[in-house]
């Protein structure tokens, strides 16, 4: 009897996927892939999608968000890149692809890159303008200090202050200065003394932001967006002091003044006390100078004024004198005026007389008969001359009149209505007239005319 052949083992989809998952996840360990990145996608739930490839062949990746959120650039279309992955395959469709974990530029740093980036975002925003800069005091009483409380940096500007300016009051603001949440708590810190100031609970002249030197992951908090911008905002000024004399940071550029070094920063901030003294020293010399000058100057005075000041009872002696002569000058001149007032006393009372109103009556008395007299004859000869001019012109006016027109044989023929007519035409056959003659009137009826 022939037995029936026996099938092979099948395997699934699903089961051929996982198993092949499985061998290269066991064989690979950690890789480190260059390539350049192409079809990069930030998706919503962000996660990164990406295509690492060279020039022959190319290989899927992906970074999910818990991973790329340390990542301190953005990767753009075309860089190239260094990743550090997991050699892994997507199941679903059967996709070989690598599970990225850590990214950087390839031929720089990736906190290089992430601060040039920054810097030229925030240079373009205007946060390290010239123009918003304000002035660092020079000699600050109150003095804020961000920085970790046990670190190099605050006790190096400790000691620059109580030996330069022991009577400065500093208050601390304790942060951390690297690690993840070094940042927040740096911007926290600089928001809350900006707050404390503005709120008068805690007056600062300065602020400074800083810590004492380490590599730039070390110092990396101070390149933060974050710490930029609260910088940026304050109203204190700001001096940032991170590192040595070679670090430079992002909040060098947003603060209102860089200082090389915690300790450049306490100098900067705060007047020396020994030049303050020195310089009081001069002062004093100066003033105790001036003062010994005006003084000799006064004393030099004092002595002219009293070689001049003569003894006052000589003084007294010929004011005397002198006011006597003067009284004996008034004495004689007030008679010489008396006698010159009385004088012109009485020639204006002799005046006074000769032209009281009686005498200048009696003298218009005598001068009025004369007068009169001369009146009435020139009054006679004017009524003389009036009563002749007016027979003269009385004579004229008959020999002008119409009754002696009449008395030589005239007469005056006058219509039924008046009026004189004095030519033929004024008349017509049968009219009524009146004639007047030198005594006496005629009416007579017009029979006919002749007008020739």
């Amino acid at each position: 009897m022939q037995s029936m052949p026996q099938h092979p083992l099948a395997l699934s989809v699903s089961e051929l996927n996982r198993e092949a998952k499985h061998l290269l996840e066991r064989h690979f360990d950690w890789v480190w892939v260059e390539g350049e990145i192409g079809n990069f996608t930030a998706a919503g739930s962000g996660h990164w999608y990406f295509t690492l490839k060279d020039a022959e062949a190319q290989v899927r990746c992906a970074m999910f968000k818990r991973a790329n959120m340390r990542i301190k650039y953005r990767p753009g279309q075309g860089e190239s890149v260094r990743i550090r992955a997991r050699v892994s395959l997507y199941e679903g469709r059967g996709e070989f692809q690598l599970i990225c974990e850590h990214m950087e530029p390839a031929g720089t740093g990736a906190l290089q890159l992430a601060f040039e980036q920054l810097k030229n975002r925030l240079s373009q925003e205007g946060l390290f303008s010239a123009e918003t800069k304000q002035v660092i005091p020079s000699a600050a009483e109150h003095i804020g200090v961000v920085t970790s409380a046990t670190g190099a940096a605050l006790q190096d500007i400790l000691t620059v202050l109580s030996r330069r300016s022991p009577h400065s009051k500093v208050y601390v603001f304790p942060v951390a200065v690297q690690g993840e949440n070094a940042a927040p708590q740096i911007a926290d810190a600089i928001n809350l003394a900006d707050r404390l100031n503005k709120e008068h609970t805690l007056p600062l002249d300065v602020l400074v932001v800083g810590r004492g030197g380490g590599s730039l992951e070390d110092l990396w908090a101070f390149n933060e967006e974050v710490v930029a911008r609260a910088l940026f905002a304050a109203s204190i000024p700001t001096v940032s002091a991170v590192g040595h004399e070679t670090d430079f940071s992002i909040a060098d550029l947003a603060a209102d003044a860089r200082a090389p070094t915690p300790s450049a920063a306490a100098e900067l901030i705060s007047a020396d006390q020994l030049e303050l003294l020195q310089l009081l020293d001069g002062l004093s010399a100066r003033m105790a100078r001036s003062t010994q000058r005006v003084l000799t100057d006064q004393s030099t005075h004092h002595i002219a004024l009293r070689k001049r000041l003569r003894d006052p009872g000589f003084a007294l002696k010929q004011q005397r004198s002198t006011l006597q002569r003067l009284l004996s000058s008034l004495s004689h001149a007030t008679q010489r005026n008396v006698a010159s007032v009385q004088g012109d006393a009485r020639q204006a009372h002799l005046r006074l007389i000769a032209q009281h109103p009686r005498h200048r009556l009696a003298r218009h008395r005598s001068q009025l008969t004369p007068l009169r007299q001369q009146l009435a004859v020139h009054i006679q000869h004017r009524i003389k001359d009036a009563q002749t001019e007016a027979a003269h012109k009385q004579s004229l006016l008959r020999s002008l009149g119409p009754e002696h027109i009449l008395g030589r044989g005239y007469a005056i023929v006058t219509g039924s209505d008046g009026k004189v007519i004095r030519q033929p035409q004024d008349t017509a056959k049968g009219d009524a007239v009146t004639v007047r003659l030198k005594r006496g009137a005629l009416t007579a009826q017009i029979t006919g005319r002749s007008d020739d």
